[in-house]
């Protein structure tokens, strides 16, 4: 059975279609698994104290993964490792052990400063929790979680190797067993040790999803090794190549660590709602974003190395044309049943109406920044593709800037303007609700995510004339068709709110999934009156690719 497993997801896909469906479907597997974790986390804690620690303990080893980690990202090691093993393995081999061993020394060093510095370090970092009688815990939960990011890095090295050979499933499966960690670490770790064991859980995650990618390496012998022959040219050019991508992720998780240090400050649950609202609007972003970015990526890299360029934008019109098509609809869905959606995935035990309340409002200000974050990564996928990480720098840098000021100055305006705050509010229908403020930071972070998705698109219309024309008709022809779907979604909540009993949260989802399968209905109906393209490539893809396509025969014998 174990053989049977590793044999399927070390096995080889090249299809962009194929490859970012089975990657959305294991993505899927991933997020179901992930709505389970914070099903559990909700149910346990509720959006309270406990729980603000819990999440606050990621923002320290978080923004080390985003700098030191990211310097092994595969978006930028990719093509380096195409090229070297396309000239000779021996030349791959010796770059990988390169990279491998400077990259296991840095960490360490790193990790090890930070480890000693914690206790000056978090109460600067979360000044919420400065005085907080919890800060201890906090600080040895940060303390253990630093090794998540060693190996998250890891796991981005080796991703390298195996997407390189077209294993997507083998990357697309180390999520899955991430989250499985974290889920075992909420049901055994915090009964036994409490905080510091929820933090054990997220380390064995990390454990895992880095562990889940060695059989493929070791049966075909690309495991990288310590060396002490370094080629410290390529390093050089590795480290000069990647430092623009790890500031611009940097920049990103450092906008993210201001939003959550605000939060720190505001009501008990300020962080809880933030984290949970911020997942789940992370589902269609995970699912069809990162996704066709993934599977699109070593071939647009390829193209590149080859001087493709026509079939180069051709894949990248078609990407973007996809990510719209998909991500759009379940945009326009998730606003439309945010409350049904908060209520059905954590609303139980201690997390009650007044947390769905708000977390729903929270999530339907990130979910409007969907579909900008979802091309954000197709555009800066294909940047990196062409080594050109100069320009996701200075966008990203401005991005950052946006959400940070914003974040600031909404935060003092939804104090110091009743009216302000009362539209927000009725906007959002949580008038009444404590803690509301919590709001703001959601509303800035889509503020600069849209600033970046139309800075990312109007230089990659520079660079590339030609592109927005097909991406854009797509656009317009999909929004319409789901602002159709929203509406026939949102009279259905009234019929189905006297048909199903929403006391209960069988009812609830119930009156959801009812209403988004009519939605959905009319956005198919809607689409194929349109002519639209991409359902026609859809159903071809399906029909044709995915259920007839044979499957090929096992390349791993042993584990």
């Amino acid at each position: 059975m174990v053989k049977r497993w590793f044999s399927f997801i070390g096995q080889e896909i090249r299809g962009l279609h194929e490859a970012a469906y089975l990657l959305g479907a294991f993505a899927l597997l991933s997020l179901i698994l992930a709505l389970v974790r914070d099903k559990l986390l909700a149910y346990t804690f509720g959006a309270g104290h406990a729980l603000d620690v819990y999440y606050a303990a990621f923002r320290i080893p978080d923004l080390i993964f985003a700098t030191v980690g990211s310097l092994v990202s595969a978006s930028i090691l990719l093509p380096y490792f195409i090229d070297r093993f396309e000239s000779s393995k021996e030349k791959g081999q010796v770059f990988t052990d390169g990279i491998f061993t400077v990259f296991f020394s840095l960490m360490a060093i790193v990790s090890a400063i930070v480890f000693f510095l914690a206790p000056y370090l978090v109460p600067i970092a979360l000044p919420g929790f400065a005085h907080d009688p919890a800060l201890p815990q906090l600080v040895l939960s940060m303390r253990i979680m630093l090794l998540s990011p060693f190996f998250l890095g890891l796991s981005n090295l080796l991703s390298s190797l195996t997407q390189m050979h077209h294993r997507f499933l083998v990357y697309a499966a180390s999520p899955v067993v991430y989250n499985a960690g974290i889920i075992l670490g909420v049901l055994v770790g915090y009964p036994l040790f409490g905080i510091p064991g929820m933090a054990l859980g997220v380390v064995g995650g990390a454990f895992l999803h880095m562990a889940i990618q060695i059989p493929f390496l070791v049966h075909e012998k690309f495991v990288p090794k310590f060396t002490k022959l370094i080629v410290w040219k390529d390093i050089k050019k590795i480290v000069l190549t990647t430092l623009p991508r790890t500031v611009t992720l940097s920049a990103n998780q450092l906008a993210s660590f201001v939003l959550i240090s605000l939060a720190s400050l505001m009501s008990v649950g300020s962080i809880s709602v933030f984290n949970f609202a911020f997942n789940l609007q992370s589902v269609p972003l995970t699912l069809i974003g990162a996704s066709y970015s993934s599977a699109v990526f070593p071939t647009l890299s390829r193209m590149l190395f080859k001087g493709n360029i026509t079939e180069f934008k051709a894949k990248m019109i078609a990407s973007a044309e996809h990510i719209i098509f998909w991500s759009m609809p379940l945009t326009v869905l998730f606003v439309v049943l945010r409350a049904q959606i908060i209520r059905t995935v954590l609303g139980a035990g201690k997390f009650d109406w007044a947390d769905t309340r708000l977390t729903a409002a929270t999530l339907a200000l990130f979910t409007i920044s969907t579909i900008g974050q979802s091309l954000i990564v197709l555009f800066v996928r294909s940047f990196y593709a062409e080594g050109k990480t100069a320009r996701p720098l200075v966008i990203n840098a401005i991005s950052a800037s946006v959400i940070v000021i914003s974040g600031y100055l909404l935060d003092k305006a939804f104090f110091a303007f009743p009216a302000f705050r009362y539209f927000l509010e009725s906007l959002l229908k949580i008038q009444g609700q404590t803690g509301t403020s919590v709001i703001v930071l959601a509303l800035a972070y889509t503020i600069g995510v849209t600033v970046n998705t139309i800075l990312h698109w109007w230089t990659y219309e520079k660079v590339y004339k030609g592109f927005t024309k097909p991406v854009l008709a797509t656009l317009l022809q999909t929004f319409t068709a789901s602002v159709i779907m929203g509406y026939a979604a949102y009279l259905s909540l009234r019929i189905f709110a006297a048909v199903f009993p929403l006391t209960k949260v069988w009812g609830v989802f119930l009156q959801g999934f009812c209403s988004a399968i009519i939605g959905l209905v009319v956005l198919v109906l809607s689409l194929i009156v349109v002519r639209n393209q991409q359902i026609v490539d859809v159903w071809t893809t399906l029909h044709h690719k995915i259920w007839k396509v044979a499957v090929p025969p096992a390349e791993v014998e042993h584990i």
